[in-house]
């Protein structure tokens, strides 16, 4: 056990600095077993005007001068605290109101051997919860998500918008590839000229050959009059093919045209028209599949996906679960009556289990559903479609058995799948992060990594209203130790 806290205390000295930068507005400060300040962050220094020099190696009680604190220490007996009221004096004697969040850690005879306390400013908390939605750097162009896979996504939709190179998104129903699209085209040169989209699947071939080229007058029995093609309409702009799997052969060929040459025919015409596009395109389907199958031409599969983008389904990025709620709760309370302040943790337990076949749009018709059908302000298991209530094993599989010889390795997966995040693991385990927090107790000290990861999920859901990005901990080395498969 000693070599664990050493190697805790260590991780805590080079994350402090981190949490320092992410947190600019709050006292950060650290304790070791004594109540001694280990250290003292500049903030704490600007908020409180006590100096570094004036606390390293006194009593915590010199900086903080807190009337709770004085009846006894928090932290040492509730190990964790998450945003306490308190009152703290400032160094010429004015009080300043916080809340606090704290953590404690423990020997191996379960006493007090130190901790970390984070106390932000009411005002700054204020200023946090200003507006419903909280998390907009996780908003990139109305796409909502905080999971590394979907940063790298943005990251790339950026840098491919400054060309003109065509890109295929790829990804399940709901799994937002039109939002990408547009994100595509909101981020390019492009972005002052039209953006038109349309599903390949949705016409019959013929409707869509007339839609997507435009005819003249009597090109076909019912075509009375000229029609301009979405080609042409999208002149100078973007165009975005959903479901292009769906395309028949000939439109294939037709197509292809347009791609190398930067020209086309409308129907019934003989007159050859430039097209100043730049083509997006989506599919659910491998095209390369499709390809060996003989039903979509593979000169054209390579036209389309120069750059190809693979978006993850929900299901792989649960840690968007709890973003998405927030986001979409927020955008049906501006048009109804009904305002959802919460969700219970049955029914969070159930969204965070549910596999999601229809993805994030699906995520959204729940909520839309719960606002229709109830006018309570928490977000029952009652409330759910009738597909959550037939799910009724999820619970009982997903809570731990703690007197399992499994138990550990159960937490361990959980917390791997979750990358630390404590919320979601607690959640998903049927306890509070407080009772998860104590099960440490029973880890040996040859599980380095599995502690390691419980440290990482302590910083990333010690203040709940400001998300930290798990990835961005990871892979910045922050805790030593841990392996390739840790660090996903």
């Amino acid at each position: 056990m000693e070599n664990i806290i050493k190697h805790i205390t260590h991780a805590d000295e080079e994350s402090l600095e981190l949490i320092n930068s992410i947190l600019p507005s709050a006292v950060i400060f650290t304790v070791d077993r004594e109540r001694r300040i280990t250290y003292w962050s500049e903030s704490a220094e600007k908020i409180l005007g006590f100096s570094t020099n004036d606390l390293l190696g006194e009593n915590c009680l010199t900086g903080n001068r807190c009337n709770q604190c004085m009846a006894g220490c928090g932290m040492s007996e509730n190990i964790l605290i998450e945003g306490f009221p308190i009152a703290l004096h400032h160094k010429d004697g004015h009080l300043i109101n916080f809340k606090k969040y704290a953590h404690a850690y423990l020997d191996e005879n379960n006493n007090f051997n130190g901790g970390i306390e984070i106390l932000i400013p009411e005002q700054s908390i204020h200023s946090q919860h200003a507006g419903i939605h909280q998390n907009k750097e996780y908003a990139f162009h109305n796409i909502i998500s905080s999971d590394p896979a979907m940063l790298d996504i943005f990251k790339i939709v950026k840098n491919v918008a400054e060309t003109d190179v065509n890109v295929l998104v790829r990804g399940e129903s709901g799994s937002g590839k039109e939002l990408i699209a547009r994100a595509i085209h909101n981020e390019s040169p492009r972005s002052t000229k039209p953006f038109i989209a349309i599903n390949c699947a949705s016409l019959s071939s013929n409707l869509l050959e007339s839609e997507l080229f435009g005819h003249v007058k009597g090109a076909f029995t019912d075509a009375i009059r000229d029609h301009t093609g979405i080609i042409q309409q999208a002149e100078g702009g973007t165009l975005f093919l959903d479901e292009v799997a769906e395309l028949s052969m000939p439109l294939q060929a037709k197509l292809l045209r347009v791609l190398q040459e930067r020209v086309f025919t409308p129907l019934g015409s003989e007159k050859i028209i430039r097209a100043d596009i730049r083509l997006l395109a989506a599919t659910h389907q491998s095209l390369r599949n499709l390809v060996h199958e003989g039903r979509f031409r593979e000169d054209l599969m390579y036209r389309l996906r120069v750059v190809p983008l693979f978006i993850p389904p929900l299901r792989e990025r649960k840690s968007d679960i709890k973003l998405l709620l927030e986001h979409f709760i927020n955008e049906f309370g501006k048009t109804s009556t009904r305002q959802i302040k919460d969700v219970h943790p049955d029914a969070m337990r159930l969204l965070l289990n549910y596999e999601w076949p229809g993805n994030v749009r699906e995520l959204k018709n729940v909520i839309e559903y719960a606002n229709a059908v109830s006018r309570e302000k928490i977000l029952k298991v009652n409330d759910l479609p009738p597909e959550f209530l037939e799910q009724g094993n999820i619970k009982n599989n997903t809570r731990l058995d703690f007197k399992s010889d499994t138990e550990r390795k159960k937490i361990k997966q959980v917390l791997q799948e979750c990358d630390g995040n404590l919320d979601l693991t607690a959640n998903l385990l049927g306890i509070s992060r407080t009772t998860l927090w104590r099960k440490r107790k029973s880890i040996r000290s040859n599980d380095n990594q599995y502690l390691n990861l419980f440290d990482i999920g302590f910083y990333l859901a010690i203040c709940p209203f400001i998300e930290l990005k798990n990835k961005y901990l990871l892979n910045n080395s922050l805790i030593s130790g841990l392996d390739n498969n840790d660090r996903r």
